[in-house]
């Protein structure tokens, strides 16, 4: 579960470039449940993930997972918790060290490192094994440099390490966005697939609407570092594309209201 209360970051404070990211943030997300966060490019999204990542602390509020309170840790220690997948398909993963050699980190986080260990007989089939669920025909290539393949590849293979030792929390952040059509749509079914079988807690940004509709159960909608909106069941059920537009449009035309109202007002009254 994640919990956040009343979470606030402002960047460049007191300044021609004062940004409020997150504006008293409210947010619970159950165990087991998959949500997305959607909204225009500024509203906070990434802003919330990385929060929640330990990327910077916030300027006020916590952040709980499980009965955890992690608001001042380092992003190092959140790593035993949260496992994260970016919108680089090149991030996250070393070019140079093979397939298995990446995972085996993967199996490793919260350890001691060292790669010795981990890339025993025993745990090399199960590396096998496990990208072999990945049907892309990768458990024949394990000694291949990952950054000889392509990016849907090195997308799934990121995802299976995030999700290798079952993070209480998984973070995505666009993770199809620089894909293209069609390794996106593989990538967001294996998502899909990873999460249901392992009954993870995960948060996804996405830019989408379609993968907004069709793979989390729970929609949350941003403005401009707040939340304002939320789809949850079994009103997300029903939930389509245009009904999530509408509702940008609807945000957006309040607001101008909004501005309009406040010159007004100060015309007349300033």
């Amino acid at each position: 579960m994640l919990n956040l209360r009343h979470l606030s970051k402002t960047f460049f404070p007191k300044t021609p470039n004062e940004v409020q990211a997150l504006r008293d943030i409210d947010l619970t997300i159950p165990e087991g449940c998959f949500a997305a966060i959607i909204g225009t490019n500024g509203s906070g999204k990434s802003t919330l993930l990385n929060a929640v990542a330990g990327t910077f602390e916030p300027d006020l509020g916590e952040i709980h997972i499980d009965e955890q309170d992690i608001s001042h840790w380092p992003e190092y220690r959140r790593a035993s918790l949260i496992g994260r997948v970016f919108q680089n398909p090149f991030a996250g993963t070393a070019a140079e060290m093979t397939i298995a050699e990446n995972i085996a980190m993967a199996m490793r986080r919260g350890c001691r490192r060292g790669l010795g260990l981990a890339l025993h007989r025993g745990a090399r089939a199960e590396i096998a094994e496990r990208v072999r669920t990945l049907n892309l025909g990768l458990e024949t290539r394990l000694d291949n440099p990952i950054g000889t393949l392509s990016g849907g590849q090195r997308q799934a293979l990121t995802l299976l390490m995030a999700t290798w030792r079952r993070p209480r929390l998984l973070l995505l952040d666009e993770h199809t966005a620089a894909l293209d059509p069609k390794s996106a749509a593989q990538v967001a079914e294996l998502t899909l697939e990873i999460i249901r079988r392992e009954k993870l807690t995960a948060l996804m940004v996405t830019h989408s609407m379609q993968q907004a509709v069709q793979l989390p159960e729970h929609i949350i909608m941003m403005h401009k570092g707040q939340i304002v909106r939320q789809y949850g069941a079994p009103e997300k059920a029903r939930v389509r594309v245009s009904d999530l537009l509408a509702a940008f449009d609807h945000v957006r035309r309040r607001e101008q209201l909004d501005a309009t109202v406040a010159e007004i007002i100060t015309k007349q009254y300033g």
